[in-house]
């Protein structure tokens, strides 16, 4: 006994992992066009949820399709109307797998493939092509999926060798509604556990088709795994931004009040599905006697395992096509209920995007990193201001006020950096594409050189703070002069966050930044030859002339650490 159970443990991780190498195989294969499809087809509700519908079907994991759309949500990819509606289409196209399950992996033993699919999918794997390398992923995937849900089946324990097994399940089936709740229950504490309602469904579906449990109860379970499979969006969304967290709550809103209206109108509802299996010539999953048993690839078999999947199918259509007119409501709900806090300076300057808990899968990660460099390139240009205020400052209260600000932003450029970097380590690289691997590469480049950036601004309040120390001071000309090259540089700031903030990076896009570089260094040069000229007739003070000029070569070196950043977007 004790052997069956750690034979259906490893079945049900097989399972588990099937599915979810399956699912990154193909998000892997479709990364880019995912996130096209998702920010593309979703200007309506309608459309929203087709989108949903139609992603969750192909990667089969509504989880995966929920952490995607928090993650988007996170990063202002997405609104949260048009979040709501994907989420809407995620759950309807998560009962697919029941389908799949229920059509090819009780009627037929699929498992009987899985071995020389196997085979096929480690010929595949070998192939240079990284098209081919993804698709043999899903393949094993897939093979590992129904080779696991074989096991599974095998390895739970037969009613007729075990009556004691039935008579104790049989307890939790007597009381009526209340045995509705207690399954309802067990449904969502086993989806919380599993963190997969795919797999807690496939459960349900040996459970009932080997007699452990009649088709009511099997209904009330399949409606605990619509509430618990919300957990992993929460999860996802806990250290998001607001929004983030408004479009889980909005995935939990939607699968809760679908419970308590299903729960509402539990008999009719299963009455329904009995008529509609009925109608398509097989026995009304209700009216079977489960306890007797039931033979595997029988007419009642296949009415029991159609009529979950057909109740689950309903259960989120019928959901959707009620709450779809209502998505504003919801938005102002979940707006409501999770208001934003106040933001001062210092929690701008934090990660805004890429801290919506775990990362889904490599390939849609990157949208997110390339979100958070472009809000560290806006919180380094906003530095700049601080570098004109303190040139400006000529009471020390004012500069030593604006020093410990340009100190501080060195310090969060460094924090900023060190994260981001942690954020892109965590990405496995040997499941990403060669092109995804050549995007995470530059990103190393840029937030490095975004680092060397906050380094500029410190380094010349270091340079401020020592002619201060010397009593020495800029004339007027001076300070006009390093304005004129700071505006120069706050310039190439606006052309290098345009380029990151593009999809495109084009000839065009570079000439721009590299103009915005010649412009830097002319001017370098030609304030470099006019301060010497002066010092050379005596018409300037010494020391005062060296802090000026070390200001004006730090300056120079920000506008090289930004053309860095737009020559390595053209090298991804």
């Amino acid at each position: 006994m004790f052997l069956q159970v750690l034979t259906l443990l490893g079945a049900l991780g097989m399972f588990l992992y099937g599915m979810n190498m399956m699912s990154s195989g193909l998000q892997k294969a479709a990364g880019n066009r995912l996130r096209g499809l998702l920010t593309a087809m979703t200007s309506s509700p309608f459309k929203g949820v087709m989108t949903g519908l139609g992603i969750t079907s192909i990667i089969q994991s509504s989880s995966a399709t929920t952490v995607m759309v928090v993650g988007f949500v996170n990063a202002a990819l997405l609104t949260l109307n048009q979040a709501v509606g994907v989420i809407m289409g995620a759950n309807i196209g998560t009962t697919v797998t029941a389908w799949l399950v229920s059509l090819l992996g009780f009627k037929a033993d699929i498992s009987i493939f899985a071995v020389p699919l196997m085979a096929l999918g480690f010929i595949m794997s070998i192939a240079k092509s990284e098209k081919y390398k993804n698709i043999s992923e899903f393949i094993i995937g897939f093979s590992l999926l129904f080779l696991g849900l074989s096991l599974m089946k095998n390895s739970v324990p037969d009613l007729r060798e075990t009556p004691e097994i039935l008579s104790f399940i049989q307890q939790w089936t007597g009381y009526g509604f209340g045995s509705v709740l207690i399954f309802l229950v067990f449904g969502t504490l086993l989806t919380l556990v599993l963190q997969s309602s795919s797999a807690t469904m496939a459960l349900t579906l040996i459970m009932m088709s080997l007699g452990w449990i009649p088709f009511d109860m099997a209904a009330a379970m399949v409606l605990g795994e619509n509430i618990g499979t919300t957990i992993t969006a929460n999860i996802a969304a806990a250290v998001g931004n607001p929004n983030a967290r408004r479009a889980a709550l909005a995935h939990t809103f939607f699968n809760v009040f679908g419970v308590i209206w299903a729960l509402a109108l539990f008999r009719p509802f299963l009455s329904l599905v009995g008529l509609i299996i009925t109608w398509l010539g097989y026995p009304n999953p209700a009216l079977i006697d489960y306890a007797a048993g039931i033979e595997a690839g029988s007419a009642e078999s296949t009415a029991a395992l159609y009529g979950v999947s057909m109740l689950h199918t309903l259960f989120n259509t019928f959901n959707t096509c009620i709450l779809i007119w209502f998505i504003p409501l919801i938005v102002r709900f979940v707006t409501w209920a999770i208001k934003d806090k106040p933001e001062d300076e210092e929690q701008t300057a934090r990660l805004q995007f890429i801290n919506a808990g775990p990362i889904g899968t490599a390939e849609l990660a990157l949208t997110e990193a390339k979100n958070e460099i472009c809000h560290f390139a806006q919180i380094c240009h906003n530095g700049l201001d601080y570098i004109r205020s303190a040139v400006h400052a000529t009471d020390e209260d004012k500069f030593e006020f604006y020093r410990k600000k340009l100190v501080k932003y060195e310090e969060i450029a460094d924090r900023i950096e060190y994260e981001i970097a942690t954020f892109l380590n965590a990405l496995p690289e040997e499941n990403i594409s060669e092109d995804a691997r050549q995007q995470v590469k530059a990103m190393y480049k840029i937030i490095g050189e975004l680092e060397s950036l906050g380094d500029a601004g410190e380094s010349i309040s270091r340079i401020l703070s020592r002619r201060n120390i010397h009593n020495k001071t800029f004339t007027d000309k001076q300070v006009e002069k390093v304005d004129t090259m700071l505006s120069l540089v706050s310039k190439a700031y606006e052309v290098m966050i345009s380029n990151l903030q593009s999809n495109e990076n084009g000839q065009a896009e570079l000439r721009r930044a590299v103009d915005c570089e010649i412009e830097i260094n002319d001017m370098r040069n030609t304030l470099r030859e006019e301060e010497i000229l002066r010092l050379e007739q005596n018409d300037s003070e010494y020391h005062s002339s060296v802090y000026y000029l070390d200001i004006i070569s730090e300056i120079e070196r920000m506008g090289d650490f930004i053309i860095n950043i737009s020559e390595a977007l053209q090298k991804q």
